[in-house]
């Protein structure tokens, strides 16, 4: 009997489910979205090919352009947030104890949450007159802000409750991190003479960098993707100040039913994206210590 070849079989009819759905909902898509980028389709109108002028025009529009500096402002706040609360609660939770295991359940709920609900609890709390927030604030004598009716204020508003909801994940990765590297290193550390923040920073850091690297990529991946909390709790606003980059794409597309313009702007995303991932995976080796 061939064992082999048995084998082969399994492994496709293994791997067949997933290959479909990755060639239906991901690669077929991304293949229809380059091509109607070169199509001018407005609903209920049929396609003409326009080659180019899609992003042409789109090397014009301010609004997308707006957009992307608010995207770039969302990453700002965003990513160093959820890799300090992250790694933070990671150092906490790094060790066995009565109620550890419940702890780590506890922090990484909200990442099992739907995002909608998230965002419209976030949406009552930041409310300005009966949310919790201000009331907590005003108990300490402290005027809250209108939060997510504010420009000043908006933003800040989602790039928090994106950190509240995405921290348990990042902690989640820490950990494994944290738990892989050799006790021994840490203890011939303090041997020597060193304190615990010597250890961190000399030995805990780098041999971490590895995991660092894995949540950067990944938190900048998913912040360049950003839409539902802003869709719910601001809608682009107050006054555009909040517009992202998928904010856009999707009002272009079914609001206004330019289809092709849209697959312009997500093919744009993609090379956004593409050239920050290529740019991380190339300069690794410089800051990625591998053991």
């Amino acid at each position: 009997m061939n064992w082999v070849g048995t084998n082969r079989w399994w492994g496709l009819a293994f791997v067949l489910p997933s290959a479909v759905f990755l060639l239906g909902f991901t690669l077929l898509p991304i293949a229809a979205a380059a091509v109607l980028s070169f199509f001018d389709w407005t609903l209920p109108a049929d396609p003409s090919f326009v080659g180019m002028a899609n992003f042409s025009e789109l090397a014009d529009d301010r609004q997308f352009w707006a957009a992307v500096g608010h995207t770039l402002q969302f990453i700002a706040g965003y990513v160093p947030l959820v890799l300090a609360t992250g790694l933070g609660l990671a150092m906490m939770l790094n060790r066995q104890g009565r109620y550890t295991g419940f702890t780590r359940v506890l922090f990484f709920m909200p990442v099992v949450s739907a995002w909608v609900a998230v965002a419209l609890i976030w949406k009552w709390m930041l409310n300005p007159r009966f949310g919790v927030i201000n009331w907590l604030l005003g108990l300490v004598g402290v005027e809250g802000p209108a939060w997510l009716f504010e420009r000043g204020w908006a933003m800040a508003a989602i790039i928090g409750a994106s950190v509240w909801k995405d921290t348990g994940f990042v902690m989640l990765l820490f950990l494994a991190g944290l738990q892989a590297i050799p006790s021994d290193y840490r203890e011939a550390a303090f041997v020597d003479g060193a304190t615990r923040w010597q250890a961190f920073w000399r030995i805990t850091v780098p041999l971490l960098t590895p995991t660092i690297f894995l949540v950067v990529i990944i938190s900048l991946i998913n912040s360049f993707q950003i839409f539902e909390q802003v869709w719910i709790l601001t809608g682009g606003g107050p006054v555009a100040s909040t517009t992202v980059i998928v904010e856009r794409i999707v009002t272009t597309a079914f609001d206004y039913g330019r289809v092709g313009y849209a697959a312009a702007m997500s093919w744009v995303l993609f090379l956004l994206i593409f050239a920050v991932t290529l740019v991380q995976h190339r300069a690794q080796d410089r800051w990625v210590f591998h053991e």
